[in-house]
């Protein structure tokens, strides 16, 4: 509670109030009722920083099931443990839908007693819901409690937080086609030009999905069958694409991850990104508690840090990837004052039938890129 009161304090002060102790109270019956309305709807929450901390140092430890990238998971450990001395934290890295799947079974069959948090793959995102332990995050995260945007917790459900954005770009080689020939916009990949195995195309429709939110579903799936009329060359996961493109195979790629991209090895500088309006964009890293987590407030700081300035700091700087929301993050300057269709939290559930949906319109293609 003492960062707590001293912003009662601080506020207080600039406000000219006669009675910090009165305005102290005001907050502190606030932060009663938060408690009360959780529990009331069968959440766990916590009134203080201090009794997570207890808490977490009685546990002593954390195991986490994270797919960032190796070189984030390794950046954010360290950090975490020099804040976090008394926490033995490992972190695994996870990855790949064979692997979503195993994990879900395994938690349905009441097997994942090993870890404390998960990351929650939007492909299968309401199944993974109801295995997560049910803190009011958000609930306490509104109240200082937690240090977490609020605008990073699922509002529906109150228990994930989103600790990484990923956005969607257009990558060319600039020795294949000109910056100029490059389209402008997503239908610009609809002109006569680019039929016929002129462009990469994921069989995967995350980037399409993710113009869900602005465009709607209808258009999106319009927009995807025309795509598909133009011939495409498909290919599933990126990287290895992205790294022929710097080779000299491909010309142009419709969405891969601005990330991707931006850490794919290039010597000759040959790679390029636009970003194009809208920008798609969407949560990604969501994490969570599991309901069997031994180290469950462990597992709450492991949320908080990830999520503060200073672990989205270590994100934006190892992976490209802090959230958009991220005040001065890369993401968040790139899509500044632009339009951007956000994949949010409303989405997730939908995401299963966007990419469904799409696929049908795709005409169910395999990928021809090897």
């Amino acid at each position: 509670m003492k960062s707590i009161i001293i912003a009662i304090v601080t506020l207080a002060a600039t406000l000219g109030l006669g009675s910090v102790s009165s305005f102290a109270a005001a907050v502190s019956a606030s932060l009663a009722k938060a408690k009360q309305d959780a529990e009331a709807k069968g959440y766990l929450f916590l009134s203080s920083r201090e009794e997570i901390l207890a808490r977490a140092k009685k546990e002593g430890r954390i195991r986490v099931l994270s797919s960032q990238d190796p070189e984030a998971i390794k950046a954010m450990s360290v950090a975490f443990k020099k804040k976090y001395p008394f926490i033995d934290a490992r972190i695994e890295e996870i990855g790949g839908m064979e692997n979503y799947q195993r994990i879900l079974q395994e938690m349905k069959a009441g097997l994942a007693k090993t870890w404390d948090v998960n990351y929650l793959a939007f492909d299968f995102y309401s199944e993974f819901v109801p295995y997560q332990k049910k803190f009011d995050i958000l609930g306490m995260a509104e109240q200082g409690v937690l240090q977490i945007a609020p605008k990073l917790v699922d509002p529906i459900n109150r228990l994930v937080v989103a600790i990484q954005s990923n956005m969607q770009v257009i990558a060319y080689n600039k020795q294949m086609i000109s910056a100029d020939k490059v389209p402008d916009g997503w239908e610009g990949f609809l002109a006569p030009e680019f039929k016929g195995k002129k462009f990469l195309l994921d069989v995967r429709p995350k980037p399409l999905a993710a113009l869900v939110p602005l465009w709607g579903l209808e258009k999106t799936v319009e927009f995807a069958k025309k795509l598909a009329g133009q011939q495409p060359i498909w290919y599933r996961g990126e990287s290895r694409q992205l790294t022929q493109m710097v080779a000299g195979e491909y010309p142009l790629i419709l969405g891969p991850n601005y990330k991707s991209a931006k850490a794919t090895r290039d010597p000759r500088g040959v790679l390029e990104v636009k970003v194009v309006e809208p920008v798609p964009a969407r949560f990604s890293e969501v994490q969570a508690v599991l309901n069997t987590a031994a180290n469950p407030h462990a597992a709450l700081l492991w949320l908080e840090f990830q999520a503060s300035a200073e672990g989205q700091k270590i994100l934006d700087e190892v992976d490209l990837a802090a959230t958009i929301y991220t005040p001065g993050s890369v993401h968040e300057k790139l899509t500044r004052d632009k339009k951007v269709s956000l994949l949010a939290w409303e989405h997730f559930p939908r995401m299963g039938k966007y990419e469904e949906e799409i696929i049908k319109a795709y005409g169910f293609p395999r990928a021809d890129a090897k």
